[in-house]
């Protein structure tokens, strides 16, 4: 019976002493992780500051409750933390362009007033800070495929026979090889925008592209690219930005939403449609339009472009 109260005493002096290392352990700490992802920082702040969709983070699973307080214009976000584990604590991301246009994410949990029994386990089991690490870097990992996959979304829409009105527009035409295409095509409508502001020319319309010769084997393009007018403007003969005319015509429409990199599939799908519809092309050429600014929507899966493939009347085509 003495030896059980020896046990019963030693357990329980054992107990206190534990509950006071306990006690005067650090209530707070910090883990830091930073990855870098390949994505406009608009882009990977959008996904982060989502709080309705985390299926990417192991680290939300945790949580009681998550919200975000202070954000700074796509620079920062402060979102606040709680569990069973950790009281009320800071969870900190920032997210800063690079030159190659990708972004650093950092973020950082600022753990504060931690409960008794986390402390516990801390000090029996030892630091959670390598843990929470490790939940951080496969985060993080979890965020770059999310917005890889956000940004490769597309969608090609068959629109099928419309009427396009037509106009007059300020153009420039230019040769282009295949993996030049996306620069010539950019320094073009710069040239174009320059030359309008200049001469107080107010665009009716979203730029678009007539390709007056296309080559499928190697992308290769004779291209005009245009920008729509609401009257003709007379320009200077030795001008290099000329003003144009479309007639209004039908045709079919195809509708891409994603990257431009999905282009070539979207005309194989209009060009296919044409082909199973026994329609055939008109002498006009065929054009792009481009209904948004890409340098307004970061992630390309938001923009949206236009296939017209004008036809010949349906009576001359059947």
């Amino acid at each position: 019976m003495k030896f059980l109260k020896y046990l019963l005493f030693l357990l329980l002096i054992a107990f206190i002493g534990m509950a006071i290392y306990v006690a005067v352990q650090p209530n707070d700490f910090e883990v830091t992780e930073s990855t870098t992802i390949n994505a406009p920082k608009a882009v990977v702040y959008d996904i982060v500051s989502d709080t309705t969709d985390v299926d990417w983070s192991s680290f939300w699973k945790l949580s009681e409750t998550m919200q975000n307080g202070e954000s700074t214009a796509s620079d920062s976000i402060v979102q606040i933390f709680t569990s069973k584990r950790i009281k009320k604590s800071e969870l900190k991301w920032t997210f800063v362009s690079n030159e190659d246009g990708s972004t650093t994410v950092t973020r950082t949990l600022d753990a504060d007033k931690l409960a008794f029994l986390t402390k516990a386990k801390f000090a029996l089991f030892g630091d959670n800070e390598e843990e929470l690490s490790q939940q951080f870097k496969t985060d993080l990992e979890g965020i770059d495929k999310k917005v890889a996959k956000s940004m490769a979304t597309y969608s090609i829409n068959i629109d099928g026979i419309t009427e396009y009105g037509g106009g007059f527009y300020m153009y420039k035409t230019i040769s282009s090889t295949g993996s030049n295409k996306s620069t010539a095509m950019k320094k073009q409508f710069e040239d174009i925008t320059i030359f309008m502001n200049a001469h107080n020319i107010t665009a009716s319309g979203m730029p678009f592209t007539i390709y007056i010769e296309r080559s499928p084997d190697n992308g290769n393009v004779i291209m005009t690219n245009a920008i729509p007018v609401s009257d003709m403007v007379i320009c200077a003969e030795d001008g290099n930005v000329l003003s144009g005319f479309m007639e209004r015509t039908k045709a079919v429409k195809v509708t891409l939403k994603g990257n431009y990199s999905n282009l070539k599939e979207a005309w194989a799908t209009a060009n296919k449609y044409l082909q199973d519809q026994n329609l055939e092309a008109s002498e006009m050429s065929p054009f792009e339009v481009y209904k948004n600014d890409p340098t307004n929507l970061p992630n390309p899966a938001h923009w949206v472009t236009e296939i017209y493939i004008p036809i010949k009347e349906i009576t001359e085509a059947l």
